[in-house]
Order: C-alpha cells, then sequence, then structure tokens
C-alpha cells in the first residue's frame, strides 16, 4: 500500500533516505521544471524503469496536484517497491516552497 506525504515529509524522503523520485507529468511541463533527480515515467519507459530501480529505496511519486500520483504509486508498489509515496499537492505545492530544476 502507497502512503499519501507532504511536501516537507517528501523533501524529507528524498535528501535523508535517498529516495527515488518519479515525475508522471507530461514531457513538456516537465521540461519547464521538477524535482531535482527526477525521472519522468510514463507507459514508454515504465518496463525499463521496473528493470533498473533499486525497488528497497522509498519512491516518491510526483504529479500536478497530487491525484495521478497515487494511483501511479499504487501501481508502483504492486510492483515490488517497498515504500512508495503520493506527493500531496503536486508540483503546484511543492513550487511554493522548495526547488525546482529545469534541464
Amino acid at each position: 500500500m502507497f502512503e499519501r506525504i507532504s511536501v516537507s515529509r517528501a523533501a524529507e524522503i528524498i535528501e535523508k533516505e535517498e529516495g527515488l523520485v518519479v515525475d508522471v507529468r507530461d514531457p513538456n511541463t516537465f521540461a519547464q521544471g521538477h524535482i531535482k533527480g527526477a525521472i519522468r515515467l510514463d507507459n514508454q519507459n515504465l518496463a525499463e524503469f521496473l528493470d533498473a530501480a533499486d525497488k528497497s529505496k522509498p519512491l516518491v511519486v510526483v504529479c500536478y496536484h497530487g491525484n495521478a500520483s497515487q494511483g501511479a504509486a499504487d501501481v508502483l508498489n504492486q510492483q515490488g517497491f517497498a515504500r512508495s509515496y503520493s506527493m500531496d499537492g503536486g508540483m503546484c505545492e511543492w513550487v511554493l516552497t522548495k526547488e525546482v530544476v529545469v534541464e
């Protein structure tokens, strides 16, 4: 089962526990800004991600507002991640308090 967490808890997991971050937003929005180290995940690269990911690390899933990330976190949890989280408020909330990277 995935867990819903706040932006501050997500930042803690990412920074202190070396959590993986997956972003399920569209490519253009992701390119405009995302969490440092985030991997944009969609159906095209899901299998590759699942093969390569360290499933023992915590996984933080982000989207626009924290809705789509819940379904994605649940699916990823079922794929063997020990801990998966959906970030409440999504990137709309993250940009209010945290750094956004444009690459």
